[in-house]
């Protein structure tokens, strides 16, 4: 037999209650009080289902559905906190107690939410992403530790919640050519200490811009994990003959001109008469944005053997840096 579709099982119910109307049955006791056995020769299984629902007798399966359980820690603070050694201590209490749950029920740690609640009710939030799940309370303690030590705030703090997200452990056999990270906490409580020095804008992995900008380029948060093949080299690329060393604080340079040709630079990075050069090499972009920009840049090779890139822009000359 056919099921039928929600559609056709609505019309069904439908056109019994038109026919029961049309008996002069308009309430569910006048339903009810009728002979089950008429009920389902008239009127077919429909009819029955709907009278055993009005009578109190029908039966439906439960379908059992497990709520999400949520591994979360909080806590009010009944005085305001202002040093950092209550909140690491409650931290590790957290800690202990989350691990206590996740490993009862064969699961690790993946993530740790951090929430700060402050006396002028702003409140302060972080996503600490383990690189290897695990439940080591002194592994994860060291991680929140690394992260709050240069932390510092303007009110004193009122509430603090943990919440840890779970994961199966992972089971993962490496190829005879591919390694793992040495220590992926150690990275991961190095990578915390120099955010917490640097900032988060300032830590991770530079990724070159779709641009023509010379140095263009933004931080994406850093990855542990290997590209496919190891991140080995493709065998026959080729490998780069020279590398530019960019000078992350380069200053300003003055530049001899004879014409169009440079005679002598001075910086403070590099210095020197200028034997041979190459450029210029003009290029411009962003012209239909704040971000406009335009420069010209050359290669000289100074009197003692270094290698630089100078660049002239509307700012002035300066030195981008040295060849290898």
């Amino acid at each position: 037999m056919n099921k039928r579709t929600p559609a056709e099982r609505a019309a069904e119910v439908q056109r019994v209650i038109a026919i029961l109307h049309k008996w002069g049955v308009h309430t569910l006791g006048d339903f009810a009080a009728l002979p089950k056995q008429e009920v389902s020769v008239r009127l077919g299984p429909v009819a029955v289902q709907m009278w055993e629902r009005a009578n109190g007798t029908a039966t439906r399966m439960l379908k059992l559905v497990a709520p999400p359980e949520l591994f979360v820690e909080a806590v009010e603070f009944e005085h305001e906190v202002e040093t950092a050694e209550p909140l690491l201590f409650m931290l590790r209490r957290f800690l202990q107690e989350l691990t206590r749950r996740l490993g009862a029920l064969y699961l690790v740690t993946k993530e740790l939410q951090l929430q700060i609640v402050f006396s002028d009710k702003r409140t302060y939030e972080h996503l600490f992403r383990i690189p290897e799940p695990s439940n080591e309370v002194e592994v994860l303690f060291r991680m929140l530790h690394a992260h709050l030590e240069s932390f510092q705030s303007e009110a004193p703090i009122v509430a603090l919640s943990l919440e840890a997200r779970p994961t199966k452990p992972a089971q993962q056999q490496f190829s005879l050519f591919e390694t793992a990270l040495r220590d992926p906490t150690q990275l991961s409580e190095t990578l915390a200490r120099l955010t917490g020095l640097l900032g988060e804008e300032r830590v991770g992995t530079p990724v070159l811009e779709e641009t023509h900008r010379p140095d263009a380029f933004r931080m994406e948060p850093f990855s542990w994990q290997l590209p496919e093949g190891g991140g080995a080299a493709a065998e026959g690329d080729p490998l780069p003959a020279v590398a530019l060393r960019r000078f992350r604080s380069a200053g300003a340079a003055a530049v001899v001109l004879d014409g169009k040709k440079l005679v002598q630079v001075q910086s403070g990075k590099v210095s020197g008469e200028v034997v041979a050069q190459a450029g210029p090499y003009v290029a411009s972009g962003d012209w239909w944005d704040l971000r406009a920009w335009a420069r010209a840049e050359w290669d000289v090779q100074l009197e003692d053997g270094t290698v630089c890139r100078c660049r002239e822009e509307e700012q002035g000359w300066g030195v981008d840096g040295v060849y290898d």
